[in-house]
């Protein structure tokens, strides 16, 4: 349990910066602010329950509506919050798929900067930098019981497989 909290601590900090840019464009939803909260509490020793998870699919909701909407960074910003609060539920079986659960938050994030900053690679690459400080030893040690992220997600899996990558090499 302990290392589980510390995945959801990791996605939490990586979830974080970018609601801002969720509130810039639709500051009456606390839906993703509620998400991450809920994760924050679970990282710090609350239960696993289901308000965990209800807050997980409402900030899915919120991601829906805000891409519906037209306002693709605040939605990827929403689904980090969601990947936070999904990040307890990592499962024990080591399969790939698995590690979107411990990177997915931090994927998310950077993707809601890189449309901010108009697919700028400078900034992709700082964000990423950013990320990857980011994780402790745990979380590294427990991405490393998983095999490698799969070969599939479009633009988010490209950020996942980079961050995997870059974990699993070590510092440097």
């Amino acid at each position: 349990m302990a290392d589980l909290r510390a995945v959801v601590g990791y996605a939490v900090a990586c979830a974080r910066p970018v609601l801002a840019i969720f509130e810039r464009e639709r500051p009456d939803d606390e839906r993703p602010q509620a998400a991450v909260d809920a994760a924050l509490a679970f990282a710090q020793g609350a239960e696993r329950t289901k308000v965990l998870r209800d807050n997980a699919w409402a900030a899915q909701r919120a991601a829906t509506e805000a891409r519906d909407a037209g306002q693709v960074a605040a939605s990827e910003a929403a689904r980090a919050a969601l990947a936070a609060a999904g990040a307890a539920f990592l499962h024990p079986l080591a399969k790939a798929t698995q590690v979107k659960h411990i990177l997915g938050s931090a994927a998310h994030a950077v993707r809601a900067f890189e449309l901010v900053a108009g697919d700028d690679p400078a900034a992709v690459a700082d964000h990423l930098a950013r990320a990857r400080s980011l994780a402790s030893p745990v979380v590294v040690d427990v991405l490393r019981r998983y095999p490698p992220a799969p070969n599939a997600g479009g633009r988010i899996g490209e950020l996942i497989r980079h961050l995997d990558a870059a974990l699993r090499a070590g510092p440097g």
